[in-house]
This record gives structure tokens, sequence and C-alpha cells, in this order.
């Protein structure tokens, strides 16, 4: 009987022993490391962290069994500090895609407005030099012409059209009486009206006045969507910046960042497919931007090349002083023609149909010699190759006066640099998460922190990016899409659509709209790699992620 005792007392004596053993290693727990991790983050008071852990009831996420170092204050401020914490980090790895849209959308507006400007002095020097007479009351409708210009390609709405026979509408009544019909003066206020009037129906320019509307409709169209994509592409940053994290994210990412510091594990990370799996759950609506992001940046591409490929602009600006060289030469030459139509229209010249050359001497060189084009020609223009060869002693990439205040790149050498940038985040907000993951939140060491414990792998699915692919993410619950980031999708698509439609030539739609397909067009797929353990959400077969 003695032998049936004696273990059952040795029983109950190891028992009480490690009772006891548990109960004072319990009281001999020290808050110390959490303290000190919440000063050195600012999460709050000091006067929060208890010295010892103990339980408290109210703790609504971090909540386990046994000891604890936080308190339901404790919580509250870890949440808004994680919050804050997750926004920051987003504009931090924005910033510099920020910049890039920022710096390059005024560095492209410099140059629009400084080639504009040179183009400006070339025409006035050509009316100062061959058409003095009349350079002097058409010098002020030159300035009108390029003001019209920078404020279309500057995004507002002004027609280049409008623009270009707005000028030669007043450029007619000059160019009859200095050039054409000479013999009859300046003329009165009512038949400067008149000429002015019917300028489009007389066509004393020929088809000069359409061809320098076409080319720059076509190079300043380009320039003026680039700067708009640019804007748009702000947009859709500063909107990203400032998105707003539902409650079910805030928990999320309260219980993967700061839940450990509650059991004083306060240099335990986050698993990384436990941590893609939050993040891809609070920017789901962010990933809902990949596939309109994909086209805009491809819109981008094709805008730049547009403006720069060829020298395009900087050769359209260029032309503008030949083309109206052309135009009056054409009214030279056909001024018996446009002598008897305007006396039909607006009634008889003083001092007759008089259509001899001038004799004017600061007009003498630009009379028309048997070498002159014939009337129905198109503008000759000099090839593309001369033109630029004519300054090519300066270093520009178009004959510009050298600034002495400040220097200007090329439109080639701006362009080309913002290529090579905007190449590299084509895939910003499919990789977002992975971005913010591959921070301080994640490490690759034999154990991590699942949300729940300290384990050696993360057994949940890792699901992608989107809306339709949280329907399967094990911890943060997406209830619908933001708002807000919804309505800059729409804008985005829209923009899209506009700058198609006003360009129909810059390029094949399927050519850039397939860089925005595939399965991220569906919310549900991203660029994953297979150690990531990452699957659309199509796919229904479980995978674990280490």
């Amino acid at each position: 009987m003695s032998r049936r005792i004696c273990p059952r007392v040795n029983s109950l004596w190891i028992l009480s022993a490690l009772l006891f053993v548990k109960i004072v290693n319990v009281h001999s727990y020290s808050c110390h490391e959490v303290r000190t991790a919440y000063q050195l983050r600012q999460i709050g008071s000091l006067q929060r962290v208890p010295e010892t852990p103990g339980t408290d009831a109210d703790l609504l996420v971090c909540k386990h069994q046994g000891p604890s170092c936080c308190t339901r204050k404790m919580e509250e401020n870890y949440q808004t500090a994680v919050k804050r914490e997750t926004l920051q980090n987003v504009r931090s790895y924005s910033f510099e895609l920020k910049y890039l849209l920022s710096h390059h959308k005024d560095t492209f507006q410099d140059t629009f407005q400084y080639l504009l400007s040179f183009s400006q002095g070339h025409l006035s020097s050509l009316l100062e030099s061959t058409y003095a007479p009349l350079s002097r009351r058409a010098l002020p409708h030159v300035n009108q012409l390029f003001s019209a210009l920078s404020l279309h390609i500057r995004g507002h709405n002004v027609s280049v059209e409008a623009a270009v026979h707005r000028f030669h509408d007043h450029l007619f009544p000059l160019a009859y009486a200095h050039l054409v019909h000479p013999a009859g003066g300046d003329g009165a206020a009512e038949r400067s009206d008149c000429l002015r009037m019917t300028q489009q129906d007389v066509n004393p320019f020929g088809p000069h006045p359409a061809a320098m509307t076409q080319e720059l409709a076509e190079a300043l169209g380009s320039g003026r969507a680039l700067g708009l994509a640019l804007e748009a592409g702000l947009e859709v940053m500063n909107a990203t910046e400032h998105v707003a994290l539902s409650r079910e994210c805030a928990r999320g990412l309260l219980k993967m960042a700061y839940c450990s510091h509650c059991r004083g594990l306060t240099l335990i990370k986050a698993c990384v497919g436990y941590c893609l799996n939050v993040l891809r759950g609070c920017l789901a609506s962010v990933g809902e931007l990949d596939a309109a992001w994909r086209r805009h940046t491809a819109l981008l591409e094709l805008l730049t090349h547009a403006v720069a490929g060829q020298h395009s602009l900087e050769l359209a600006l260029l032309g503008v002083r030949g083309h109206v060289e052309e135009a009056l030469r054409y009214a030279q030459l056909h001024g018996p023609l446009i002598t008897a139509t305007v006396d039909k229209v607006c009634g008889p010249t003083a001092g007759g149909p008089s259509s001899a050359p001038p004799t004017d001497p600061g007009v003498a060189t630009s009379t028309v010699t048997s070498s002159s084009p014939p009337p129905s020609a198109a503008p000759s223009l000099p090839p593309p190759e001369q033109l630029i060869g004519q300054l090519a002693h300066l270093k520009s990439s178009i004959p510009l006066k050298p600034s002495k205040n400040a220097k200007h790149s090329s439109l080639r050498k701006i362009s080309r640099e913002f290529l090579m940038y905007i190449q590299r985040y084509r895939l910003f907000f499919a990789s977002l998460p992975e971005m913010l993951c591959e921070g301080e939140n994640v490490v690759e060491e034999a154990t991590c922190w699942s949300g729940d414990d300290v384990v050696e792998s993360y057994t949940g699915k890792v699901v992608g990016n989107g809306l339709l692919a949280q329907r399967q993410n094990p911890e943060v619950k997406v209830r619908s899409a933001n708002p807000v980031l919804a309505e800059v999708k729409e804008r985005l698509e829209r923009f899209h659509q506009e700058v198609q439609e006003s360009l129909p030539a810059l390029g094949q739609r399927e050519m850039w709209e397939e860089l925005g397909s595939g399965e991220a067009e569906e919310g549900s797929a991203t660029d994953c790699d297979d150690e990531d353990g990452c699957q659309g959400s199509g796919e229904t077969t479980d995978q674990t992620c280490e």
C-alpha cells in the first residue's frame, strides 16, 4: 500500500513545484523592453506602459492567454501609430515617382516656353528685316499668336486653329496695303475690317496657313497632352498618398506590427506571406490602379516620343517663320487676282487696281522671282536636317539663342532621361505591398510572427492584388472599394480616351492598352515570385508562403 501512495505523493509534489516556478517566473517578467520600444517609436506616454505584465480583459485585438504588457489605451495608441507609419512609408516609396512627374512636368513646360519664345523671335526678325513697312503693326499680332500657343500647350482651352486663323486675319490688311496693293495706301478702317473678316474666303495666303495649322496642332497637341498626362499622374499619386485606411486594415496592421510587443517580443518580425496579405488587403483599392497606371506610363512614353522624336515640336515651331514667309510671297505672286477679288467683296481700291510690285527698299528682297514655286505648290520647307544644321554650332537640339541666365536642355535629352526613369515605375501600384513588406516589417529568418504566435513559416494562403483577390484574404476583410481611388481611376481612364480621340495618329490603341491587360485587369493578379507562394484569386489550390 505504501508503494501505491508514494508515486501519488511524488507526482503532486512535482506538479506543485512546477506551478510555483511558473508563478515565480510570471512575476519575474518585466516590460522594460516594451517600454523602451514604446518610447523610441514615440507611441505615447510611458505612463501608459506597465512595469510588469498584467491582464487586461479590455484588449480588442492583441488578445492572448497569459500576461500582457499592453493595456486598452496602449492598443489604441499602437493602432494610431501603425496607421501613421504605414502612410508615411507609402509616401516615402511614392516620393521619387511623384518628384519624377513633377520635375519633368516643369522641365518640359519650361522647354516648351523657351522654344515658343525663340520661334517668336525668329518670326519677328523676319518681319523686321524683310518686311519692315508692315512689321511695326504686325508684331503685336505675332505676340498674340504665340501667347495663344503658349496657353494651348499649358493645357488651357485655346485652339491652335483659331489662333493661326486670327493671326492671318490681322496680317491680311497689312499685307494687302504694303505688298499686294501698295498704291492703295493703308486704306480706311472699315476697309481693313472687311479684309480681316473676309481673309479666309479670299484665301490670299494659299495653302500655307492650313499647313502651318496642321503642323502646329499635331506638335503642340502632343506637348499639351504630355503636360496634362504628367499632371494626371500627379493627381493619382496625391490621392494614393492620402488614402484612408479602413478599420479592418488598421486592426490588421496593429496585429501584425505591435501585438507581439504585448508579449514582450519587440524584435520579432512579421512573416513575409502574412505581411503581404495584410498590406494587399489594406491597399486593395490602390492595387486596382495597376492596369490603368500601366496604360498611363505607356501613354507617357508614346507622348514623349511624339514630342521629342525626330525633333517634331522643335521643327514645327522653327517652321512658323517659313510658313509666314511663303504665305506673304504667295500673296505677292497673286496680287492681281487678290485685288480683283477684294474689289468685288470690299469695294474698289483707292488708286485703281494696281498690282505693281512694291518699290519700298524694305520689301524689295521679298519680290517673287522666276524661281518662285508655282501658285498651287505646297509649303516648301527645307529638309529637317538642313533646318537644324543651319545653326548647328549651338548645343541645343534646335538653333536656340543661348541664355545668359539659364541653360536649357534639349527636348531629346530631357525625354531620354524621363523615359529611362518612368519605365521603372510601370508596376508601381502592383508592387507597392511588396516594397512595404521588404522594409523593416518582415524578415527571412528561422522564426517569424504570424499575428498569433511565433512560427517557423506562415501557412495561410497568400492572395494577389486587387479587390477581387481579397475575397480569400485570411487576414484583412475588404468590404468595398475606396470611393476616392475609384473616382481617380475613372478620371484616368477617361483621360486616356480623350487623348486617343484628340490624337488619333499617336499610335495604335492596342499597342499601349495591351501593356495594362492581363490578370491584373481582372483585379486579382500581381507579379509574384514563386518563393512568395503568390497566386491569383482564380486559383483554388492553397499554397504557403514562408
